[in-house]
């Protein structure tokens, strides 16, 4: 039986890999991740409170919104507070709505991530074309406020067409999240050379775990505690990356906020054994490591 497949990566063994340490010889890199979007009023895609698949409507219009005029204040206090980097995949249609996030984004010094236009569309169906368009002013729109081009790319949806991965590498991108296959890092190829691949949890993650999976905010702030104290057990035998993913609109609710800091303090409590990172830096690491030591390396020539 022959069953469709891609040449991006081949198939690789966890347990069967070289070892390697992050930067200061910790054995688990950890990075907090936000999602900051815009989307289209009562048109496109776009998450719902309370049904999934719901039609746009004012109020879901409103409830996602909420997430940029009151929701990424809230947790950049909170992350603040905590003195912890993040990355945030940003709609350039987020930024270029409200200019306050970006300046406030790089007032923390903190890194963007190209993420789209805009989370009322998603790139699987469109023709490579206008993929590359997309791609293209989504990556312009973020240098406009972030004073450089994004490294590393997220796109809305997590979505993918045949073409991405090439297009994302010739319109410079050095890094993807939008293939969730592993808890290390490894390379792709693309028909203009490889891109990595870094981990990206769509577990660890607040939109499927509330908005899809009803889970409580203190039932998603157990689970990043209950992973990130496995993944750090699990690290004594290999290196790994612990990525939390949240978004504005969700965890960016108060009722929400304060369990998720409650898991993040208890991250925090073992910080001497962690590398607390952003995704520029761990990619700019993996680059740096020997050729055969990562999935894919072969790749790089």
């Amino acid at each position: 039986m022959k069953l469709p497949e891609h040449s991006r990566y081949a198939p690789s063994a966890i347990v069967s890999r070289p070892d390697y340490t992050w930067p200061g010889g910790a054995r688990l890199a950890v990075m907090v991740f936000t999602n900051i979007e815009h989307h289209a009023f009562r048109a496109g895609l776009g998450s719902d409170s309370t049904v999934v698949g719901a039609p746009q409507t004012q109020r879901n219009y409103a409830w996602r919104d909420y997430g940029n005029r009151v929701g990424v204040w809230n947790i950049l206090e909170m992350l603040d507070e905590l003195g912890l980097p993040a990355a945030h995949n940003c709609n350039s249609a987020a930024l270029d709505m409200m200019p306050e996030i970006g300046r406030a984004l790089l007032a923390r010094g903190d890194e963007f991530v190209g993420h789209g236009r805009t989370n009322a569309e998603r790139q699987d169906a469109m023709w490579e074309e206008d993929e590359r368009r997309v791609i293209q002013q989504s990556r312009d729109g973020i240098a406009r406020h972030a004073g450089a081009p994004p490294r590393g790319w997220l796109g809305p949806w997590l979505a993918q067409g045949n073409a991405t991965l090439d297009l994302l590498k010739e319109e410079g991108f050095g890094y993807v999240m939008d293939w969730p296959a592993d808890d290390q890092p490894f390379w792709m190829a693309t028909r203009a050379g490889p891109i990595l691949s870094i981990p990206y949890s769509v577990e660890l993650n607040d939109s499927p775990a509330v908005v899809f999976r009803h889970n409580t905010g203190r039932e998603f702030a157990e689970m990043i505690v209950d992973q990130f104290d496995e993944m750090l057990a699990q690290s004594v035998r290999r290196p790994l990356v612990c990525s939390i993913v949240l978004h504005t609109f969700i965890v960016g609710q108060p009722f929400r906020l304060r369990p998720l800091r409650d898991a993040l303090r208890h991250i925090l409590a073992h910080r001497d054994r962690l590398w607390i990172t952003r995704p520029g830096a761990l990619a700019d690491h993996v680059a740096g490591l020997p050729r055969g030591v990562v999935p894919g390396s072969e790749l790089l020539g």
